[in-house]
């Protein structure tokens, strides 16, 4: 006899995980051939009219509504079935009514998410993207079944991730989106919130770290408490981010921790290790950054000396990089000579100085003629 196709309708859905971190169970939502379910389908299919068919699925869904899982799939052709005449918000509707049963379907988020973005709903597009993190770094942390090696184990983890990978790197890729487009401030740091959330370890880290420093900071909602309470969040997940060491060395230097601001650069450039073979460009422009601040927090300390070295290793990595950076590096060298009565020093690096274009250009020029008129003096 000739198997009916199509008509053993199953949709994985990812795995559900306790709070408990108790064994992870796959849930699948499985409309079998032969069943009352199955018949209604084949009807629904083979009706031509888009009209009819809706009505056909709405009456689906009514008539076994006692049936979770055939109304979660009801639900999301419908929702296919008004995405595809353009009637977005029907479309989201019907999809959210399936996610209700169905809640990590990450196939289903997909096509949420793709149906909110072509509605230019970024509030919902951020929804469905969170949620499909949380679902795809829940693979990881399933509890391996009793009986099962390692080996095997292992090897599951790996099969399941793969099997998810196109639908998880699309809603990652979503939620990013969304956060670069987002023009209001407050509405671009609550969606970078869910979206640290649900992706730790996201590819789009360092971006995302940056745009909610620049959201969080001074032009923006200039929130210094939730800026550091953020560069302190990163660190817990990940130690070594050079964006949360930087940031939180650059707050404390600005706000007058210079004990702090010292700490966070050195771990900066203890992880940058802008003297290995293999530093880039920016391994080394962070580690010129992270010296410039801990010099200029030996300045603010009054710990003239020591600042010095500090500040030519910040120059030396800067140079021809980053102006601004250089130009702060020889500024401070400048301070730093001239407060020891090294004149020359002095003079040499504020020529250099006074040739870069920006705020410290015009300080380094007066810090200049100062040098120059206590040299004059000393002749």
């Amino acid at each position: 006899m000739k198997r009916s196709t199509g008509w053993l309708v199953i949709v994985f859905l990812a795995l559900a995980f306790s709070a408990s971190g108790a064994q992870a169970q796959v849930d699948r939502i499985v409309i079998a051939a032969g069943t009352d379910e199955d018949h209604a389908l084949q009807t629904i299919t083979n009706e031509q009219d888009a009209s009819k068919k809706l009505a056909l699925y709405e009456d689906f869904v009514q008539k076994f509504s006692s049936n979770p899982q055939a109304v979660a799939y009801g639900n999301w052709q419908l929702a296919q079935s008004y995405k595809g005449s353009g009637d977005f918000e029907k479309s989201l509707g019907y999809g959210d009514k399936a996610l209700t049963g169905s809640p990590r379907n990450l196939d289903i988020l997909v096509s949420q998410a793709g149906t909110a973005m072509q509605a230019k709903n970024s509030l919902k597009v951020i929804d469905y993207s969170a949620k499909g993190g949380e679902v795809c770094h829940g693979i990881l942390k399933q509890t391996k079944p009793e009986g099962m090696s390692d080996e095997d184990f292992a090897r599951k983890l790996t099969e399941d991730k793969t099997a998810v990978q196109n639908n998880c790197e699309f809603l990652e890729t979503s939620g990013f989106n969304v956060i670069t487009a987002e023009t209001d401030p407050k509405s671009r740091m609550s969606e970078i919130e869910k979206f640290t959330a649900a992706y730790p370890d996201s590819k789009f880290g360092d971006q995302v770290s940056n745009y909610a420093m620049y959201t969080l900071g001074p032009g923006q909602l200039n929130d210094q408490a939730r800026l550091v309470a953020f560069g302190e969040k990163m660190l817990a997940s990940d130690p070594n981010s050079m964006v949360a060491l930087l940031l939180l060395a650059s707050y404390y230097g600005d706000s007058g921790n210079s004990a702090k601001a010292i700490t966070y650069a050195q771990k900066a450039i203890e992880v940058a290790k802008p003297d290995a073979p293999d530093a880039d460009k920016s391994r080394k422009l962070s580690a010129g950054a992270a010296h410039n601040t801990i010099g200029w927090a030996y300045l603010k300390q009054e710990k003239t000396t020591p600042a010095i070295p500090e500040l030519k290793s910040a120059a030396a990595l800067t140079k021809g990089q980053d102006d601004q950076q250089y130009a702060r590096a020889l500024y401070g060298l400048g301070f730093a000579y001239g407060k020891l009565n090294k004149l020359t020093e002095a003079r040499e690096v504020l020529t250099e100085a006074v040739k870069i274009q920006g705020p410290l250009q015009s300080m380094s020029q007066d810090l200049l003629t100062k040098v120059n008129g206590a040299r004059a003096k000393g002749k």
